[in-house]
């Protein structure tokens, strides 16, 4: 199992057209947590198919894109991608 694979499965048991989850979620979904960057940096959520962020897969192989986050509130929207 890969680390963020019960992100991907969470994100397609939603099926919505729009899902907003806190980091916190999505750290309890993570074995180890999110690590720093999550909550640091911008690229860390960017939608890269062909990348080292193997986190991006998890939401674009649910069919899904980061719609917008928020570092500050520490939020992130996903958008189905159909």
């Amino acid at each position: 199992m890969a680390k963020y694979d019960a992100l991907r499965d969470e994100l397609r048991c939603r099926g919505q057209p729009r899902i907003t989850m806190s980091f916190a979620e999505i750290d309890q979904l993570v074995p180890g947590g999110l690590p720093n960057s999550a909550y640091t940096y911008q690229a860390w959520w960017a939608n890269e198919r062909e990348t080292r962020h193997v986190q991006s897969l998890a939401w674009l192989e649910a069919g899904y894109r980061v719609d917008r986050y928020d570092l500050a509130a520490r939020t992130v929207t996903f958008r189905h991608s159909r």
